[in-house]
């Protein structure tokens, strides 16, 4: 699929935080209830990020150009990023308005007609969640699988919410209603911290995970018997695009055919390996000693 193919996922996020806000806020009104207006204060978040992972996809799919030689697969990290700082921020108003309540404990009406309302909501919730999810891991999307994971939470945060406010309508001991309202926030604050560090280690070029470096090696240590040696490997991510770069040191008296030959072979293996994944090899004389002084950045 197309990376612009992916904005359809993004219009199916919208969509759904459109129902959800107006179910979600629904039962608030009718209840009364904080935990239902934290609960309906994140469906907001939804929707803000929602829009703006829709414009970062389709930033991403755009092709390489003159300014952007290596395409734009890195804006998806801004959408992650501002997904995670709207949480944070929803967090904080949850909290305001929970402690509020919480010195001054109010009755909530209508709750079963309430929590009905929320339990609807929370399946919409669930079944975009799950559909984007398994999109952002099949096309290698952060943006679609941080939309996944923050309706997931969403999903979390109303069975929590709907718990409490059941409990509430059963032992009639009304700050629960705001307590839960501030686990919920406590919730959304690891979700949001995640989600911007996620962010910040793809905008900082973070390397490979470390079992994904091993089957590089893995795949480099095979041609030592032939007397090529490797150094300055290294890899970084920029969204959906993959990248890997490495010095091969063959014999002198190898032919220019025979080194660029070995070079095609050791990228296929690597594209072969990972997907979406572009691969540098640098060659060099194994016998010469300035071979060995340029595996710094300033060579």
């Amino acid at each position: 699929m197309k990376r612009a193919a992916l904005t359809r996922f993004a219009w199916l996020s919208i969509a759904a935080s459109l129902v959800t806000l107006t179910l979600k806020f629904a039962s608030y009104w009718i209840t009364g209830s904080v935990g239902l207006l934290s609960d309906a204060v994140e469906s907001i978040v939804n929707l803000m990020a929602g829009v703006f992972a829709l414009a970062m996809l389709i930033i991403a799919a755009r092709p390489p150009d003159e300014k952007h030689p290596y395409g734009h697969s890195k804006a998806e990290y801004f959408a992650g990023g501002m997904e995670g700082t709207l949480i944070l921020f929803a967090a904080a108003g949850i909290a305001i308005t929970a402690v509020k309540r919480l010195m001054v404990p109010q009755a909530l009406e209508k709750i079963g007609v309430g929590l009905m309302i929320c339990a609807a909501a929370s399946l919409v919730n669930l079944a975009v969640a799950l559909v984007l999810l398994r999109a952002g891991k099949k096309y290698t999307s952060l943006t679609l699988e941080a939309d996944a994971h923050h309706l997931l939470t969403d999903v979390w945060t109303s069975v929590g919410v709907i718990g409490g406010v059941g409990a509430v309508g059963l032992t009639g001991w009304h700050p629960l209603d705001p307590i839960v309202a501030l686990v919920v926030a406590v919730n959304i604050v690891w979700t949001g911290s995640r989600l911007v560090h996620r962010s910040v280690l793809g905008l900082m070029d973070t390397a490979w995970p470390k079992n994904e470096q091993e089957q590089v090696l893995e795949l480099l240590e095979a041609y030592k018997r032939q007397g090529v040696r490797f150094h300055a490997l290294r890899t970084h991510q920029a969204g959906a695009r993959r990248f890997v770069s490495v010095h091969v040191l063959v014999p002198g008296g190898w032919s220019v055919q025979r080194g660029h030959q070995l070079s095609e072979e050791l990228e296929a293996l690597i594209r072969e390996r990972f997907r979406d994944v572009t691969v540098f090899t640098h060659l060099e004389p194994v016998e010469d000693p300035v071979s060995w002084e340029d595996q710094g950045l300033d060579r």
